[in-house]
């Protein structure tokens, strides 16, 4: 009994010691006691990578917003263009001279909204740039604008009418298409080639190259009862004309220009539904696309030397 009470001291002292040691062990290892200084260099480092991190956090935080509302705000323009086109009359009210002043100071504020918005900072190479376009709204001085006026000065509507005007660009040259119906029953076009050259990132110049009246077309069921005896004796005297002289009348009257005729122009805006143009006196054309442009081909138009 006396040597089991003996040994319980001796027991309890040797569990405190290697306590003790165990804890003072991983105190050791896990805590130093004395803290070593850091080198100014690495500390330096670790503030930048840091600070790097955290500016490219927030650039993306607050860029995609900015993308995102300036994007909306190019679409809400687009938008506004086209209610604005609407809400004057169209294209008809256009060439026919019944816009209003207060409709073409609104029409050209919303142009002006939306050309600040560009999307294409290079738009004379861009690929969206070939396709065909349809004419929707031109300036006091245009000369697609002249030429309807000419039109419409000199014929009433009854008698002849720009119904529409497009323009094919593909492979450095434009078709421009004006279609022309006379007597609400004739429909003929007049279509006029240009070449063009591009010289710088926003300016190109246009050469008129050729003129073609197109043979016209006869929509039976619309001629005027009073017009259609005339009208089959003019069908049965061209039938007997030479054969070359009626396939010449067939195929249309061309009108070489050879380049006697060229202007310059800016291309203010461009996406991939519309396209806005301005001559050397600034005034505006806006056109809408009317297909999609086409695959690349293989000699495109020429890129400009600064």
């Amino acid at each position: 009994m006396a040597s089991i009470q003996g040994s319980i001291p001796a027991t309890i002292s040797a569990i405190r010691t290697s306590t003790w040691r165990k804890s003072s062990s991983s105190l050791t290892t896990s805590t130093p006691l004395v803290s070593l200084p850091r080198s100014p260099r690495t500390h330096r480092k670790r503030l930048v990578r840091r600070f790097s991190c955290t500016a490219m956090v927030q650039q993306a935080v607050h860029g995609a917003p900015a993308a995102y509302a300036k994007e909306m705000e190019r679409l809400s323009a687009k938008e506004s263009l086209l209610l604005a086109f609407k809400d004057s009359g169209g294209f008809e009210a256009l060439v026919t001279g019944k816009t209003t002043d207060m409709q073409r100071i609104d029409v050209n504020e919303r142009i002006t909204g939306l050309e600040r918005l560009n999307p294409t900072p290079r738009p004379t190479t861009s690929p969206f740039l070939e396709g065909t376009w349809n004419f929707e709204w031109f300036g006091s001085g245009s000369p697609g604008l002249f030429a309807a006026r000419i039109i419409f000065e000199r014929f009433p509507s009854t008698l002849a009418n720009l119904s529409k005007m497009d323009v094919s660009i593909k492979d450095g040259y434009a078709k421009i298409t004006a279609n022309l119906k006379l007597l609400n029953s004739i429909e003929s076009k007049f279509v006029l080639t240009t070449k063009l050259s591009v010289e710088g990132p926003l300016r190109m110049k246009e050469e008129y190259a050729e003129g073609i009246l197109e043979s016209p077309t006869v929509i039976e069921e619309t001629v005027p009862e009073q017009l259609k005896g005339a009208l089959g004796q003019a069908v049965n005297a061209m039938q007997q004309m030479p054969v070359p002289i009626r396939d010449a009348i067939a195929s249309g009257l061309t009108i070489p220009l050879n380049g006697a005729f060229q202007r310059l122009f800016m291309i203010s805006y461009l996406d991939e539904e519309i396209l806005i143009i301005r001559d050397t006196a600034g005034v505006p054309e806006v056109l809408t696309r009317l297909n999609a442009p086409s695959a690349p081909s293989a000699e495109p138009i020429l890129e400009y030397e600064s």
